[in-house]
């Protein structure tokens, strides 16, 4: 399919054709919903400890007498009634894992990329190249391209102190085109990528590309900040 390219104007330059294996695939709701609560299920640490009864330190005496106080029978202050009592079916560290194979994985990302093209949420730059490496004039180049929102940006091949001219701007996201995922793509409001990071994604998501390292990092639950 062919995406109109434009330059931190904001202005339309030329066109470019791009795979329809990755910017033109039709929308699996199904799919990307059962990918992306595998993802957020990935994520959980699953680390959460509640104590029972018998864990609880202390009360091993009867802290009051069984009759004549007028309160209820108690045997124990470590009973879950008490405060600082046990806690009945509470959770326990367990693994929240969800296995997604990586054609679904796949099939998920090129579904909301190309939703977010349908959308015109995604929008392909040449380049970067600004006057100055300040975070000023690349909020002024972003604000150009999506008005607001949050943004992800992925940039390949943009010089490295563009990047940390970005990294400081609110509700902007940074993502290299290997480590695209369907969660990320679809919780943005807007898209922006370099024309380079869109010629990445084709060879890594196209029917023909593929890199297990990237899967690999994506089917973890992997969301570099």
């Amino acid at each position: 399919m062919n995406i109109r390219v434009k330059n931190t104007r904001g202005k339309i330059v030329r066109t470019v054709s791009l795979s329809d294996d990755v910017f033109g695939s039709p929308m699996n709701q199904a799919l990307v919903h059962q990918v992306v609560v595998g993802q957020l299920a990935n994520a959980r640490q699953g680390t959460a400890h509640t104590k029972t009864r018998a864990q609880v330190a202390g009360g091993g005496a009867k802290p009051r007498p069984q009759k004549g106080t007028g309160g209820a029978r108690v045997g124990s202050i470590r009973s879950p009634l008490w405060r600082g009592g046990g806690v009945i079916f509470g959770p326990k560290p367990r693994s929240y894992r969800h296995k997604t194979t990586k054609r679904a994985r796949r099939t998920a990302l090129v579904s909301v990329l190309s939703d977010k093209i349908r959308e015109n949420k995604l929008v392909i730059v040449e380049g970067f190249d600004l006057g100055q490496d300040k975070t000023k004039e690349m909020a002024k180049v972003i604000h150009s391209l999506i008005p607001k929102g949050n943004i992800l940006l992925v940039a390949d091949g943009t010089d490295e102190k563009v990047l940390r001219a970005a990294r400081n701007i609110p509700e902007v996201r940074m993502l290299p085109a290997a480590l695209l995922n369907a969660l990320d793509v679809l919780n943005a409001g807007g898209i922006i990528m370099t024309l380079e990071s869109a010629k990445r994604a084709e060879e890594l998501w196209g029917n023909t590309g593929g890199d297990p390292n990237a899967s690999s990092a994506m089917a973890n639950g992997v969301t570099p900040i």
